[in-house]
């Protein structure tokens, strides 16, 4: 009988209706921006092993593969490959369904362990980064919304969100202390933060003017206030050498 799954957020990133947050001209700009910024931590690993967990969303397995990385994919069902056999070219990425929690690799088996739109909703959050630290050979990269930030006005921009988007859940904020504090268990120390919006996503889907965005955003990052208060946030932690 297969053990029970204890985290399955990553079955409804994988679907269609999950990637219709990121249809359109506003959606492709959430998306470019998530992608350099992702590949601009991994810039000094060219051609690593990187295990995507709970990647079946398909936003960053092409961008990835096209550069060279060497991607496995994991979901934790078997339609949470769809997307990716939809989307992504065959033989770019390896697949495999099963428990985030109890992942069937060896320790330190990949080079880079990420995970995006998983640990926000992931009840268990501080094991499944656990687990990820235990495959990962050099590095963790995963996002997550940050309290530092817009996200203050949560309850405010949930119900927003709710009106705008019809299909938002529920989601963990997290401070960058707990996120430092429970890689540092786990014999990772936090080295890089990259915030990828200062103004709340909700609203830019509001506006539907990518250009205008780009603007805007480009404005405080070059203010340095997206540094301070951005999110959400892409994080990379190393390996305590």
């Amino acid at each position: 009988m297969a053990p029970h799954l204890t985290e399955t957020a990553d079955i409804e990133t994988a679907s269609d209706d999950y990637a219709s947050r990121f249809a359109g001209p506003v959606g492709e700009y959430f998306l470019d921006v998530q992608a350099q910024l992702t590949l601009e931590l991994l810039r000094d690993l060219p051609g690593a092993a990187v295990l995507d967990v709970g990647g079946g969303h398909a936003q960053l397995t092409m961008p990835l593969a096209s550069n060279g990385y060497d991607v496995t994919v994991t979901g934790s069902a078997d339609i949470c490959r769809a997307r990716l056999d939809k989307y992504c070219t065959e033989g770019s990425f390896k697949y495999i369904t099963c428990d985030c929690l109890n992942l069937p690799f060896a320790d330190d088996q990949f080079d880079v362990v990420m995970a995006f739109r998983l640990l926000p909703h992931a009840v268990q959050w501080q094991r499944l980064v656990k687990e990820m630290c235990r495959v990962a050979g050099k590095a963790v990269i995963f996002d997550y919304p940050d309290k530092r930030s817009a996200n203050i006005l949560y309850d405010f921009l949930f119900d927003l969100k709710k009106n705008i988007e019809g299909n938002t859940r529920t989601y963990t904020l997290f401070s960058r202390k707990e996120i430092h504090d429970t890689l540092a268990k786990n014999n990772f120390d936090v080295q890089q933060f990259r915030p990828e919006f200062f103004v709340p996503m909700v609203v830019h889907r509001k506006l539907k003017n990518p250009r205008l965005s780009r603007l805007v955003e480009n404005f405080f990052r070059l203010a340095g206030l997206t540094g301070l208060f951005g999110s959400p946030i892409i994080l990379r932690s190393n390996v305590k050498q």
